[in-house]
């Protein structure tokens, strides 16, 4: 009996997006709160290297610039951006610069994180594959702040919309003011610090930055 063996397409959908996310993995770390200011829109990976305890076991994977955990993945697309269109489509914008320039202000504002602390990778490409590359990546990582803690990529709601719970990350990471002003959450800082540490203590980190993509 002959096997039904599907040949590799290194050009399906897939397997594209796949060689995005392992382009930007495979990048330079920067200092997050010290970035070159360039053009273009994308996706991006930050990491945490200090010393609040229930990130430990991201922390060791990150420390000497190894940037081996996420402990948040994300994207910026260009406003009005026409689907496809290129780089050009991000016109001359900062989209993915301004965004990351955002959670480096967020982390700035708390007062148990340390900007020092952080470094990113960052892939300016295609608003195409922008959505594709970053939920293969967040697949990949489950990075805590995307996955359990919510609400570190949230703007200020604005005058008259705060009814909202207080997200967890800033229960955890206080110091936003605009958090501040939310319905307070059930839960207390320890809660979620022992959430975070149950969590990335039953984590499983990739040794790798490949990507097997399934062909079904």
């Amino acid at each position: 009996m002959t096997a039904d063996i599907i040949p590799f397409n290194p050009l399906d959908k897939k397997n594209l997006g796949a060689s995005v996310a392992e382009a930007m993995l495979a990048g330079k770390v920067h200092p997050l709160g010290n970035l070159p200011e360039f053009k273009g829109a994308g996706i991006y990976a930050i990491y945490y290297a200090g010393d609040f305890a229930p990130y430990h076991e991201i922390s060791k994977r990150n420390k000497d610039g190894k940037a081996g955990a996420p402990i948040y993945v994300g994207k910026a697309v260009p406003a009005g951006a026409r689907k496809g269109g290129g780089l050009a489509s991000g016109g001359n914008g900062k989209p993915l610069f301004n965004r990351l320039s955002e959670h480096a202000e967020s982390i700035r504002s708390v007062s148990n994180l340390n900007i020092e602390d952080f470094s990113c990778r960052f892939l300016v490409v295609d608003d195409i594959w922008i959505p594709l590359g970053e939920s293969l990546i967040i697949a990949r990582y489950s990075p805590v702040w995307n996955s359990l803690i919510d609400g570190f990529g949230n703007h200020d709601p604005g005058s008259g919309r705060y009814n909202g719970m207080r997200p967890r990350w800033d229960v955890l990471h206080p110091g936003r003011g605009w958090a501040a002003k939310c319905k307070e959450r059930p839960e207390s800082p320890n809660d979620i610090a022992r959430d975070v540490e149950v969590y990335l203590g039953n984590a499983t980190f990739p040794t790798s930055d490949r990507f097997i993509v399934s062909e079904d």
